[in-house]
């Protein structure tokens, strides 16, 4: 019987999911070493990253579980256990990138976390560099999780920022979390202003994005980046949108762009506008993907509706619809649903999962064996 030749082994093997290539560690020690080599584990996400394969939906309910859903073709879900396993408290997903996951429990601790392999890590902690005098005014924090190819290196950023009375911008702080040094640095001062109920970094084009105000009284929103390898933060111009209706903005990454939605009344219908920002950073290439009007599928308003992903043959686009309430001053989660938009047909299709929660949190994910190596404490499911 002839054997394969290790290069072609290698050529089969980049194509298999994560699930696959863990259990063919054990075939023989050749196997083992290719399949953990860091050169193997950057082929293998680039060509998921480039064939849209081994992609998923890790949706978060309850505070504290997790399930995943192939989102190219979302039926069933899939239990995932995180790095506090059984324990019931809340946590949080700050960002996604390359198949690791940054987490935050009630505690403040922030861990990083590989679903596929289930390989956990403990950040260090690090204070927050305000004043004794500062410590007395309301705080608000920010975060946001990526890769920098420059450095070969994963980031997670965390900005804080201070108020006093009437939310008078007091102060601000911006640290910045290296994996491969394992320790916390602080960086330049950021001078915006951050909008409350968004707080975790959009990650596109190596930057990290949010939405702000340029000054606390201004009633314009601006979108910012933050780029992982100059760890500079810069203004990006929004496409110019009518200003007379009531916009709810939000913005997104798809198929490796900026996307800003704006839903807005029309008379008695709700109107979705999509914009894809073509080439980054130039306000001339927003261009309008979708102008949706289906006032059946949003029966009030307020709702969040936001794009996850372009379908794998790119003819479909997958939403997420928040239906929301407001009690004592805070937006709620009343329920959530997806829905595909087809591009060509412009039609609308509900989709059906069984076992998805009513209300829950969405992170796009791509499955990778992307290890995370450091000095930190490691938990093992």
């Amino acid at each position: 019987m002839a054997t394969l030749s290790h290069d072609l082994a290698i050529e089969i093997l980049r194509g298999l999911s994560v699930k696959d290539l863990l259990r063919f560690q054990c075939v023989s020690k050749l196997w083992c070493s290719s399949i953990k080599d860091s050169y193997f584990i950057k082929l293998h996400l680039s060509d998921s990253l480039k064939t849209n394969t081994n992609h998923s939906l890790i949706l978060r309910k309850s505070g504290y579980d997790f399930v995943s859903v192939n989102y190219d073709s979302p039926k069933t879900t899939q239990r995932l256990n995180h790095p506090l396993g059984e324990q019931k408290k809340p946590v949080k997903i700050l960002g996604s990138c390359n198949g690791l996951l940054a987490l935050i429990d009630d505690d403040n601790r922030i861990f990083l976390w590989n679903p596929s392999t289930r390989k956990s890590q403990v950040l260090p902690s690090t204070e927050i560099d305000f004043s004794s005098a500062s410590s007395f005014f309301p705080r608000s924090t920010y975060y946001g999780f990526g890769y920098d190819p420059i450095s070969d290196d994963y980031k997670l950023v965390r900005m804080v920022q201070l108020h006093g009375n009437n939310k008078r911008y007091l102060h601000s702080e911006a640290k910045v979390y290296s994996l491969r040094s394992n320790c916390w640095r602080r960086i330049k001062d950021f001078c915006f202003y951050l909008i409350l109920h968004r707080k975790f970094g959009i990650l596109a084009n190596n930057a990290l994005h949010w939405m702000v105000f340029k000054t606390p009284q201004s009633w314009k929103q601006n979108l910012v980046g933050f780029d992982l390898g100059t760890e500079e933060f810069r203004f990006l111009e929004l496409p110019d949108l009518c200003l007379d209706k009531l916009f709810c903005y939000d913005i997104k990454a798809m198929g490796g762009f900026i996307c800003l939605t704006a839903t807005y009344r029309e008379l008695d219908t709700v109107v979705v506008d999509v914009w894809i920002m073509k080439e980054y950073g130039v306000k001339e290439s927003w261009s309008k993907l979708i102008s949706w009007n289906e006032p059946h599928f949003i029966p009030r308003f307020p709702s969040l509706v936001v794009p996850l992903a372009f379908s794998k043959n790119g003819d479909k686009v997958l939403f997420n619809i928040s239906y929301k309430c407001r009690n004592f001053g805070k937006w709620y989660n009343l329920r959530d649903k997806f829905v595909w938009y087809d591009l060509w047909g412009e039609r609308v299709e509900k989709v059906e999962i069984r076992g998805i929660p009513t209300s829950f949190d969405v992170h796009f994910y791509v499955e990778s064996l992307v290890p995370i190596n450091g000095n930190a404490v490691m938990i093992n499911n």
